[in-house]
């Protein structure tokens, strides 16, 4: 009987240890997502993140799936975000992304973004911004 509730107390243990350290599993993208992705750092070299994005137009963002969004800095250069949760529903086109909180001169890590419903003006989903990573051409300067 001790032996089983030892061998019992061991299992329980190794099973929360392992529910701790579990590793979420990597955004699934769809096909076309994953070549848009591809083809937006295609050449270019990742560099160190930072927690703000530079400089932000709304025009030059790309929304690869729910977890991940992309702005252009010309052609030479993309920061890619990996947002905090899934916003839900943001890879959808009828749905626009809407900063709720950002620090000038665009979003910062940890800002909240609602995902909303352009045809009946609700939030689907909301998430927080990430790390924004530049990708860059060699060379390219800061």
């Amino acid at each position: 009987m001790e032996m089983a509730m030892r061998l019992f107390s061991v299992l329980l243990t190794g099973a929360a240890l392992v529910s701790c350290t579990a590793i979420p599993p990597p955004p699934t993208r769809t096909a076309q997502a994953q070549q848009r992705y591809d083809m937006l750092l295609a050449g270019k070299i990742a560099q160190a993140p930072v927690s703000c994005l530079p400089s932000y137009s709304a025009n030059d963002m790309i929304r690869i799936d729910d977890d991940t969004i992309a702005f252009r800095d010309g052609s030479r250069r993309v920061y890619v975000n990996h947002m905090h949760g899934p916003c839900s529903g943001l890879s959808n086109d009828s749905n626009a992304l809407v900063t709720v909180e950002h620090t000038p001169p665009g979003p910062c890590s940890g800002d909240i973004a609602r995902v909303v419903d352009t045809m009946n003006h609700m939030t689907v989903g909301s998430c927080a911004w990430g790390d924004f990573v530049p990708y860059a051409v060699p060379g390219t300067r800061a």
